[in-house]
């Protein structure tokens, strides 16, 4: 299937309520936030995370949609499928070859949809080469600055006989839950063509990612993330594969404005403009959500 032939910008908000989108494990894993303004953050590593988990729900088993990082892997043992796909020993001197290295970097886009998607550093010890991937994500960042809440929390029972014994019985263990009350948060993203050509990222595939944009929270329920949803998804195409306007031109026109004097605590709070008039000719709006 050919590769896409259209450059994207795109903005994409999402909301948390009594919830930790995205905990920081160098603090205790309290929501993440910049210590400047207060704005809270959300990785371009974990909006990934949750588009992965959930093309790997939705096209389970399927050929070409593999999970290349999930939970556990271990990435040269994927690595050396590759090379016997082509019946090369991974481990002969014909798989430094760099014909060799090529076409095992051509199965991995293949068969694994977040390189086809994201791209890979796979020049490990078994080398299937290096791609760069035509989607990209900037970090989210919260619309208004965001108050994290810390709560104690009480688990009827302990782990170990010991812990029994030191309470004499009680059998309570105390611990901390960290929330955000409310947060809206909007990140950017990006769809390029010439890396798109590299890796094979088709229309298909781009129609999946817009896919788990709309639907990856519902597969991500936990007790920790609170209630998280997607808000919207606005998409400016290009007409050439170069792109037609700036992006930062483009994502500027989207604009989104509090209605509330009060803290925010529901999406009802905001208002979501697009600037569409006087577009840059041949860029088009697209609402995905």
């Amino acid at each position: 299937m050919p590769s896409i032939h259209n450059r994207f910008d795109f903005v994409y908000l999402f909301d948390v309520a009594d919830g930790n989108p995205n905990g920081d494990p160098d603090a205790g894993n309290l929501p993440r936030l910049d210590p400047e303004d207060g704005r809270g953050l959300v990785t371009d590593v974990c909006l990934k995370r949750k588009v992965r988990n959930y093309v790997g729900a939705a096209r389970k088993g399927q050929p070409g949609y593999e999970i290349y990082v999930t939970e556990g892997a271990i990435l040269n043992q994927k690595h050396r499928r590759a090379y016997e796909a082509g019946k090369i020993d991974p481990e002969s001197k014909a798989a430094r070859n760099r014909d060799a290295v090529e076409s095992a970097r051509a199965w991995m886009c293949k068969t694994f949809y977040d390189i086809r998607t994201f791209g890979a550093v796979m020049t490990t010890d078994v080398n299937a080469g290096q791609v760069l991937g035509p989607v990209q994500f900037t970090f989210g960042r919260s619309i208004d600055r965001i108050v994290p809440a810390e709560h104690s929390i009480t688990r009827m029972a302990v782990t170990t006989e010991r812990e029994a014994e030191d309470q004499e019985g009680g059998n309570r263990t105390m611990g901390r839950k960290a929330t955000v009350p409310y947060g809206l948060y909007r990140t950017h993203g990006f769809v390029n063509v010439p890396p798109a050509e590299r890796t094979g990222f088709a229309d298909d595939d781009l129609e999946l990612f817009w896919e788990s944009l709309r639907l990856m929270f519902d597969l991500d329920r936990s007790a920790a993330r609170g209630l998280m949803a997607p808000r919207a998804l606005i998409a400016f195409k290009h007409a050439s594969p170069l792109g037609n306007a700036p992006a930062s031109q483009l994502l500027a026109r989207v604009k989104v404005e509090r209605k509330s004097d009060g803290p925010p605590r529901d999406f009802s709070d905001y208002s979501v403009l697009v600037q569409e008039d006087a577009l840059p000719r041949g860029v088009e709006v697209l609402k995905l959500i």
